[in-house]
């Protein structure tokens, strides 16, 4: 048997189904993309529609189109009244009928009444009654008088009133005392004003729908509002704030961002449009710019401090340049090197930059030697000169004197046999002096360093010496001005590549006048050289050069350092010691070894004597460079003449040798026998 009561469930339970599938139906918008959206110059938006019923909500809005006239245009079908507009927020523009009294070949329009449909009169609409002394009464209203006001209609004799909300009848009652034309309509507040020729007036109609036909409205989109018209609320839709298009067929989402009249994202923010809003996120190029800004930042502020770091020192280098420049006699300097003379034009002032570029920053591998007063570099010009660069360590003051000392000095010496000064650099704490490369090293390291296998021969310290005494005596009586050294000793005697002497180092020297005959100077000078009547008196004069001298010569003598220890515990004056074994005639005692089987004893014994005057005691007694200068040129003269001798007798010898006549040999003996006696 059946079960009555679970059959009656279930068809219960199908037809609520049923009613809640239907009820969203109704107002679903249309899925039909065949209807027709437009007549003449308006536009169809739903729920208004023409044509095929699932176009438009219900009958009361269907549209018809007249398209006996052109442009084409729309009626509304059951309420007869042309459309001129349709707003998707609730509301028509709509022809407003005009209805008229005892106005002569005017046909008025019948009245309106909208009581059932979703139509209301909107109250944005004004009741306009035109003619004078009237009284007007719209259907429904309490009556109303007016008096003829021009300025409202910005005509003449109207009068007019705003419409009260909810109103759907437009049947207005006209009393006319004059006997006159009057006529009333409805038209939109602030539209179009009144004019005799104008026969039409727009008017606005709110529309509604009820609460049934809100469910298939989307609530994210849109929002109905509810409103008391007539019986029960009726609802207005419209689309939410961000929301666009018609509520009835979906709202779409606006997108502020396409226009900057919608959105306040400015400066280093960018619009991004979101879901019925947008949001204003940082701009991906202002990122990257500000990024790229802020690593340029980050990079310029140490660049920039390193620049200026740079600039502020490269100040600070030319400030302390001018200034040394200026203390190193810099400017003494420029005036000699500017001045008639032509002395000194061949000296260069160098820049600090050129030198250190020269020695590689003074590099401790360019080191050629170091003494008291500074450190000698090996240089090369940008022109490709090999140079020596002297530097000074020591910094006070009578230091640098002797430096630009020295300058001044080599600046007016002008010889073979002395070191040319090429220029110096004045800019730098203490005043460098730029030199020709004299490559061989000094005489004392041939004497003192060198091996057995490589002795320094008789013939070549011979030469040197007397190379030396000649620019000695060239600096005593040559020179514009005379000079004295002040430090002679084998360490400032240096050889260039063909072994050629060649004195240096004037850093202690000094320049007299004609007439001066010492200087009274501090005592300076190297232990063991050192005139002892110098020593004494503090005097200085051209002979106190000699007494250095012939301590030189005393060293290529006996190859012996100026000061050497005989002992372990005995160490001598190798100059007193000298003059000791001369006035005992032990000469060869103190002779070195090594150029006694190569020359002369009278050569050896001549050099000694001179020598030894050249160390008197008393400078007075002492010769002159220029005589001990003569005296060596002569014994070399005569060493070369019986070099020459020596070699007619080797010839002899060889031509003896030969299968001549014994009677032209003995001739020849003879004859070259007599030479020789000449000679001798």
């Amino acid at each position: 048997m059946v079960n009555v009561e679970l059959m009656f469930e279930v068809s219960f339970t199908l037809v609520a189904l049923l009613l809640l599938c239907i009820q969203p139906a109704i107002a679903a918008p249309p899925l039909n993309s065949n209807c027709t959206e437009r007549c003449g110059n308006v536009n169809i938006t739903y729920p208004f529609g023409m044509g095929k019923k699932e176009c438009y909500l219900n009958e009361w809005f269907e549209i018809e189109c007249n398209k006996s006239v052109y442009p084409h245009r729309p009626f509304l079908r059951r309420i007869k009244m042309e459309v001129l507009d349709i707003s998707a927020g609730g509301s028509a523009t709509v022809i407003s009928p005009i209805v008229s009294s005892n106005c002569s070949g005017w046909e008025g329009d019948e009245p309106i009444n909208l009581t059932g449909s979703p139509f209301y009169i909107s109250n944005s609409n004004s009741f306009i009654s035109v003619g004078c002394n009237t009284r007007a009464l719209l259907m429904d209203e309490p009556l109303l008088r007016v008096g003829c006001d021009s300025s409202a209609c910005n005509g003449t004799g109207c009068c007019k009133i705003t419409v009260p909300s909810t109103v759907q009848v437009f049947n207005p009652i006209l009393n006319q005392h004059t006997g006159g034309c009057e006529l009333a309509f409805l038209a939109v507040d602030g539209g179009l004003l009144y004019r005799p020729e104008v026969s039409k007036f727009p008017m606005v109609l709110d529309w509604t729908i009820n609460s049934t036909q809100t469910k298939a409205i989307d609530r994210e989109t849109a929002n109905c509002s509810s409103y008391l018209y007539g019986n029960g609320p009726e609802f207005q839709c419209y689309c939410n704030d961000g929301y666009e298009g018609n509520p009835y067929i979906g709202c779409t989402d606006t997108d502020e961002c396409k226009s900057p009249n919608y959105h306040f994202c400015r400066r280093f923010t960018k619009c991004m449009n979101t879901k019925g809003s947008y949001k204003c996120v940082p701009d991906p190029k202002w990122i990257i710019i500000i990024v790229l800004c802020g690593v340029i930042g980050v990079l310029a502020i140490p660049l920039g401090c390193w620049r200026l770091y740079k600039v502020l020192r490269k100040l600070r280098d030319i400030q302390l340049k001018k200034k040394f420049f200026k203390r190193n006699g810099g400017l003494l300097l420029k005036q000699q090197l500017n001045s008639s003379d032509g002395s000194v034009q061949k000296t260069k002032i160098f820049s600090s930059k050129e030198l250190e570029k020269a020695t590689d920053r003074f590099s401790e591998n360019r080191i050629l030697g170091q003494g008291g007063q500074g450190t000698v570099y090996k240089g090369m010009l940008t022109d490709g000169r090999i140079v020596a660069i002297k530097k000074s360590k020591l910094l006070d003051e009578e230091k640098l004197q002797e430096f630009i000392n020295e300058v001044v000095i080599l600046s007016q010496v002008n010889h073979r046999n002395v070191v040319r000064l090429l220029g110096c650099c004045l800019e730098t704490e203490v005043p460098l002096l730029v030199y020709e490369f004299i490559p061989n090293g000094s005489l004392f390291q041939y004497l003192h360093d060198q091996s057995e296998e490589a002795p320094l021969p008789w013939d070549m310290r011979l030469r040197i010496a007397g190379e030396v005494a000649g620019a000695l005596a060239y600096l005593h009586s040559a020179a514009s001005i005379p000079i004295y050294h002040r430090d002679i000793k084998s360490t400032n005697v240096l050889l260039d590549e063909k072994n050629r002497a060649k004195v240096s180092d004037f850093g202690t020297s000094r320049s007299i006048t004609i007439d001066q005959t010492h200087l009274t100077t501090r005592v300076q000078g190297t232990f063991g050289y050192l005139d002892p009547e110098y020593y004494q008196t503090s005097q200085f004069t051209d002979k106190s050069d000699v007494y250095s001298f012939g301590v030189v010569l005393v060293e290529l003598l006996s190859g012996k350092k100026p000061i050497y220890s005989r002992s372990s515990e005995e160490i001598m004056s190798l100059a007193m010691h000298f003059v000791v074994l001369m006035e005992e005639n032990r000469l060869f005692d103190i002779i070195d070894a090594r150029i006694v089987e190569h020359c002369a004893e009278e050569e050896i014994t001549e050099v000694a004597n001179l020598a030894k005057r050249c160390l008197n005691l008393n400078g007075k007694k002492r010769p002159t460079m220029k005589e001990v200068a003569a005296e060596l040129d002569g014994i070399q003269t005569s060493r070369s003449k019986l070099n020459i001798v020596k070699k007619n007798n080797e010839e002899i010898e060889d031509n003896l040798s030969d299968d001549d006549s014994i009677t032209e040999s003995y001739e020849t003996q003879e004859t070259i026998s007599d030479g020789i006696a000449i000679a001798v």
